[in-house]
């Protein structure tokens, strides 16, 4: 079972964590892409274990719908300890015999629809437990990815406030700028260095999540080149809400309510129980047969409550369907929109924005070791280059979580026609 789960995953998105040495050392190995997450996930999680488990339930109350009522084995005794004649047992007549209950007014059918609408709504439940666990584990990488990104331009960042360290002391020692200016270049080096620390743990925090998802240790670096690309998009195309897992679900939940109706109103037709038994005569040594009929009179109960009960549930769960299409459809033009704005800031913070702060920085750095520009402005440009980087990596983040979330939304409803 959670071998066919691991493929619907992998299809649909076509141990102890490390320290920060043996982290560098993971970092250093061949790329774990997203869809090698996926397969691992549908392969090891617990919450399709909980599906696969649902479905079995599903299948085991359809087998027990179907069976019919056992029959009884029926024993009396009568005319026994009695006075005179009904003295101890010389009298006794003793019956044996079996009853069978009929059941009448299609409730066997009737039970046997409810289970399978149920069946139907279990699968749909297992679709939407693969569905949000797919969710999850794109969540948990994108942020893996985003803390490495993060990472790398902590170290760079660090790099450079290095730099900056060593020719504000070259200007210092040749007499070109105060002694201020080697004492602020050491501060900036130092935020950089604790800020590569920070960058260090919280990889080592999203890494261990994705491995918690994924059931086992993550080697390599992470696939940086897809969390990097940002699909083109157009105009928003509007999506019809009525083949998601959430319609199907609601419309699962409307079924099982009309097969719930259907066997409330069968209940209203009283069974009978037919009899056939062998009666012994003690006094005669005798032995004659006992038939009966048992009926049921429904005189305070005839089941007119239960069916206005059903029916009654029934008309809350299409009411439910109408509320979960309208929101459903709101949901997803709401994420249609995000995608494509998320998109539009990826492209530009990763772009135009952060090309003119690098050439920004780049030109400072040179003129401040050419004496052509003041530290403030090479700090305030290697400050901008910062807040920009970092901005290019949520907004990449936001994208990738954004389609993640979009996609989860217009998940289809598995065909159960094909059972």
């Amino acid at each position: 079972m959670h071998r066919i789960f691991a493929a619907l995953l992998a299809v649909s998105g076509c141990a102890s964590i490390a320290q920060a040495q043996s982290t560098d050392l993971a970092l250093a190995g061949p790329s774990f892409t997203l869809d090698q997450a996926l397969e691992l996930a549908g392969a090891s999680s617990p919450s399709l274990e909980v599906a696969s488990a649902g479905i079995r339930s599903a299948d085991a109350a359809r087998t027990v719908a179907g069976l019919r009522p056992n029959p009884s084995i029926v024993t009396q005794t009568e005319n026994v300890a009695g006075s005179g004649q009904y003295r101890d047992v010389r009298s006794a007549e003793t019956t044996a015999g079996l009853e069978l209950p009929i059941e009448l007014g299609g409730k066997r059918s009737a039970r046997i629809a409810v289970a399978d609408a149920r069946g139907q709504r279990a699968a749909i439940a297992a679709a939407v437990t693969l569905a949000d666990l797919r969710l999850a584990v794109i969540q948990a990488y994108v942020e893996a990815v985003a803390a490495e990104r993060r990472l790398a331009t902590a170290r760079e960042q660090s790099g450079l406030a290095a730099e900056g360290l060593r020719a504000a002391r070259v200007r210092v020692r040749a007499g070109r700028a105060s002694p201020i200016e080697e004492q602020r270049a050491d501060v900036v080096r130092i935020n950089a260095e604790a800020a590569v620390e920070r960058a260090i743990r919280t990889l080592e925090v999203a890494r261990g999540n994705l491995a918690r998802r994924i059931g086992q240790p993550i080697g390599g670096m992470l696939d940086v080149a897809w969390f990097d690309r940002v699909a083109g998009y157009g105009p928003t195309q509007g999506i019809d809400p009525g083949g998601t897992l959430a319609m199907a679900a609601a419309q699962a939940d409307v079924a099982t309510a009309d097969a719930q109706v259907r066997l409330a109103r069968s209940q209203r037709v009283p069974d009978i129980t037919l009899s056939a038994s062998a009666r012994r005569l003690a006094a005669t040594n005798d032995t004659a047969a006992v038939f009966g009929v048992s009926i049921p009179f429904p005189v305070f109960n005839n089941g007119s409550a239960a069916v206005a009960q059903a029916r009654a549930e029934r008309d809350q769960s299409d009411a439910q369907g109408r509320v979960i299409a309208l929101e459903t459809a709101q949901a997803i033009a709401a994420a249609e929109a995000e995608v494509a704005n998320a998109a539009t800031t990826a492209r530009t913070a990763s772009g135009p924005a952060l090309v003119a702060a690098q050439e920004s920085a780049r030109i400072a750095r040179i003129g401040y070791r050419e004496g052509k520009f003041g530290q403030l402005d090479l700090l305030d440009a290697e400050r901008t280059l910062s807040e920009t980087r970092a901005a290019a990596i949520d907004a990449l983040a936001a994208y990738h979580d954004a389609q993640a979330r979009r996609d989860r939304l217009t998940t289809a409803a598995p065909d159960l026609t094909k059972d």
